[in-house]
């Protein structure tokens, strides 16, 4: 079947996909993520970065279950791992040969002297107990965070969000605050070039904590790239400015690496870039391969506070079960074994190259950015050059599905986050396939 003949099919997921997500919907509460609800699919099974639903159909991965499944799908000694040890036992807090092991790896590729772990379930429970260790740290409480950061949607962190999520739920934690980040697309500051507009965010910044702060300032989280945001980059040496910041006002700098750590920005974590050692990173996703693990990792001297460091202090029932550990003592040793981070960083590049052609020839796409397998495509009006309007995003993301890829182009800000283990050649299809659903939509409005 042509693109053409193919155009004219109105998208719907495959029947059993359909009869699957249509019951679920009478028993799961709303609120589902957003990718799920549009596409309606129900996923068997999978290899490498392909996904396969229940009606046989193979979509190739470009999303990651948003940059999760750094191994894909169907890694054979990921699945023996975990399935070893969920044979022999789950939970607990107890030492594990697994959880020894990662840890003992995890300290070689880390920053300098980030050597110490505590592991936990989920992001925004890292990011809550990164907090309460840098109020531990410092005898401080307020923490400061910048716009379009994501850190998370529990309530101690909620107030960290600048975005209409937090809407209606009333007043926040108290001691948060947020300060301008320096957004590649249009500074908030109306600086006219990158360098500029970081330089006045820094200024900014600075400013806001005298102005606007009690002086008890704990921590400054910020994440390498913004991910939620559009897979943002800030300008050179804003990060390092960050840093800079916090030791002079003796406060943690969190390196937020949920994201951007285990090599999903072409190194192992997002900080290796401007050569910054953070005092505190929070990881999560890719690490455990699919299985839901965080972590907060730091120096022995930052750990050793108290009460954080208390019997109990620090912990969490599910955190590092022996579970977890098979999953990230798995995952960490696949991504070094097999060189994912150089994977990475050369896959990361042939697609940012080829997203550059396709900008020149494609007027839906805007800006091209990106480090490694962290890429950021503004789509845009081409009338106007304002981002694209969702209902033609929806459509792209359609399009797309039906022939056979899965992104997030039902934004105007498409995140691309493949697995760690996609090939050269699969990336690229996939921007072919992306290419050929901007086309159809473009031709379809007149755009």
């Amino acid at each position: 079947m042509t693109p053409t003949e193919l155009a004219s099919i109105p998208y719907a997921a495959g029947p059993k996909s359909k009869a699957f997500f249509d019951e679920e919907q009478r028993y799961i509460a709303p609120g589902l993520q957003t990718i799920a609800l549009y596409a309606q699919l129900a996923v068997d099974g999978g290899s490498g970065a392909t996904l396969r639903d229940v009606d046989g159909k193979t979509y190739l991965d470009l999303v990651a279950g948003i940059g999760v499944a750094s191994l894909g799908y169907g890694h054979p000694d990921w699945a023996r791992a975990v399935g070893e040890q969920a044979a022999k036992t789950a939970v607990g807090s107890f030492t594990s040969a697994h959880r020894l092991n990662f840890l003992k790896t995890l300290a070689t590729v880390t920053p300098k002297g980030l050597t110490r772990c505590q592991l936990y379930s989920s992001g925004a429970e890292a990011v809550e107990a990164a907090l309460r260790l840098a109020k531990s740290k410092t005898g401080k409480f307020e923490v400061l965070g910048f716009w379009g950061g994501f850190h998370g949607k529990t309530m101690g962190v909620m107030g960290l969000l600048n975005d209409g999520f937090k809407n209606s739920y009333g007043a926040m934690a108290p001691g948060l605050h947020l300060s301008p980040y320096p957004d590649s697309r249009k500074c908030p500051l109306g600086a006219a070039g990158p360098h500029d507009c970081g330089a006045h965010c820094l200024d900014f910044l600075r400013e806001k904590i005298k102005r606007e702060t009690t002086g008890d300032v704990a921590a400054i989280i910020l994440e390498p790239i913004q991910g939620t945001n559009g897979n943002v980059i800030p300008p050179a040496g804003f990060f390092k400015g960050v840093r800079e910041l916090a030791r002079e006002l003796d406060a943690v700098f969190i390196s937020d690496e949920m994201i951007t750590g285990f090599g999903r920005t072409g190194k192992m974590f997002g900080c290796d870039h401007e050569g910054v050692v953070p005092d505190m990173m929070t990881i999560g996703k890719g690490f455990g391969g699919g299985f839901p693990v965080s972590g907060v990792v730091t120096s022995d001297e930052t750990s050793a506070a108290k009460p954080w460091s208390n019997p109990s202090g620090s912990s969490s029932s599910y955190g590092g079960n022996p579970l977890a550990s098979a999953a990230c003592d798995a995952t960490l040793q696949a991504i070094l074994r097999d060189k994912l981070v150089e994977n990475s960083a050369k896959v990361g590049a042939a697609m940012l190259e080829k997203l550059a052609r396709m900008k020149v020839s494609q007027p839906l796409i805007g800006a091209v950015r990106g480090r490694g397998l962290m890429i950021g495509v503004d789509l845009a009006d081409p009338k106007n050059g304002r981002p694209l309007d969702k209902t033609y995003c929806r459509e792209i993301f359609e399009e797309g599905l039906r022939r056979g890829v899965l992104t997030m182009a039902y934004n105007p800000s498409l995140r691309i986050n493949p697995p760690l283990v996609i090939s050269e050649s699969d990336a690229l299809r996939g921007l072919d396939l992306l290419g050929e659903s901007l086309d159809v939509v473009r031709r379809r409005h007149g755009l």
